[in-house]
């Protein structure tokens, strides 16, 4: 019987990996993450099969709400975009390179997936439309889907996003349910009364009687 390998022995090449101590705040964040990240992928691919391609794609960012309440930054909806909805068929498509005999061609599952990421990614180069999940309202909102019905997605708000313009954030649907309708309302009749108090600052000028510049008139018509 061949003896066991002891523990803690070094890997290939004898580099060392680095590690954290299993209770540390670091570890925590970093298993809290890899969690995270794969049940994302694993919903996304199950959800896939048992449902339409709108659902799950919704149903997709209904999951990457932060489960303990609240909104995701700019930055942190580009990631659930770019590291994980882009990437969550990475692990089917190494399976099927690594299936793959030498000088052997694709097989049909393994292209079809690639050509989806490509196009994928070619969408989120140039926008792709997502429920915003920046907004407090929209993100509460969301929180009360039912993950079945399309219909009721259609009324939230949406933004466009890009990989070649990252910063940039552009809302493309501002949605139709009444709260959010409500709430546009108000950011108008606000901008609008900003810019009626922008004039009235300047209104006093224009209002004075023209008697006022009876004498300043006089002295450019040479009177």
């Amino acid at each position: 019987m061949a003896p066991s390998k002891a523990n803690g022995t070094k890997g290939n090449g004898g580099k060392k990996e680095k590690v954290f101590h299993p209770q540390s705040r670091k570890a925590g964040q970093l298993v809290r993450t890899q969690l995270r990240k794969s049940k994302l992928v694993d919903l996304a691919r199950e959800r896939s099969k048992k449902q339409g391609t709108q659902v799950s794609i919704y149903s997709f960012f209904f999951h990457a709400l932060p489960p303990e309440g609240g909104v995701l930054t700019l930055e942190e909806l580009h990631f659930v975009v770019r590291d994980i909805w882009l990437a969550r068929h990475d692990g089917e498509i190494d399976a099927e390179k690594a299936a793959r005999r030498k000088g052997r061609p694709k097989s049909a599952k393994e292209m079809k997936l690639e050509e989806q990421k490509l196009r994928e990614t070619e969408l989120y180069r140039t926008g792709m439309e997502v429920v915003d999940l920046t907004h407090p309202l929209n993100v509460e909102l969301f929180r009360k889907w039912d993950q079945s019905e399309a219909a009721y997605i259609q009324q939230l708000r949406f933004v466009r996003i890009s990989s070649a313009s990252s910063e940039t954030i552009i809302v493309s649907r501002i949605g139709q349910h009444p709260l959010l309708k409500r709430e546009e309302e108000q950011r108008k009749q606000a901008g609008s009364e900003q810019a009626q108090e922008m004039d009235t600052d300047e209104a006093p000028l224009l209002l004075e009687p023209t008697s006022r510049f009876a004498s300043t008139i006089q002295t450019m018509d040479g009177a």
